[in-house]
């Protein structure tokens, strides 16, 4: 298989949040493939369920070979390395790792959908994502991601973490 753009979403709202996404961004590194861009980390609002701490937020591209299952299994057997618990959807976490593109690919499946079906609604993933890569276009909704953070209805708080 040829090496395909991945975009990924790292998300942490408990624990050593900075340091988690250091390490799960290491990880990806050494068990998938090198990072090739990363965007600022990003505190963001807590979407779905509101009542809990604010999350820091990264999106990151990868190349690979792997496919998207392979790909799936080895971010969710890092985020339980990390001490993921996966108990309420939307809940506070100590990682969250979500594949947003896998190239132009269009995939539904009982465990994957590609690109990530909310990704155009959530500021939160929009800010990071068109920091690194702008005019990559939603193979689905066929707009770029600055014109889906242009049309975003989400007014959540995104604030670079400083």
């Amino acid at each position: 298989m040829n090496q395909q753009s991945v975009f990924l979403l790292l998300g942490a709202n408990l624990g050593e949040r900075e340091a988690t996404l250091a390490k799960a961004t290491d990880l990806i590194s050494e068990r998938i493939a090198p990072v090739m861009l990363q965007s600022h980390l990003y505190e963001t609002a807590p979407w779905g369920v509101t009542d809990q701490p604010a999350f820091l937020n990264q999106v990151i591209s990868i190349e690979t070979v792997l496919t998207p299952e392979e790909l799936l299994n080895q971010t969710l057997e890092i985020e339980k390395q990390l001490g993921r618990e996966r108990r309420l959807r939307w809940g506070a976490r100590v990682i969250d790792i979500d594949m947003l593109y896998y190239s132009d690919l269009i995939l539904d499946t009982e465990n994957l959908h590609l690109p990530h079906p909310r990704l155009h609604q959530r500021r939160f993933t929009l800010v990071p994502l068109v920091e690194i890569a702008p005019d990559f276009v939603h193979p689905v909704l066929h707009k770029t991601n600055q014109e889906l953070l242009n049309e975003c209805t989400d007014d959540s708080q995104v604030s670079v973490f400083e």
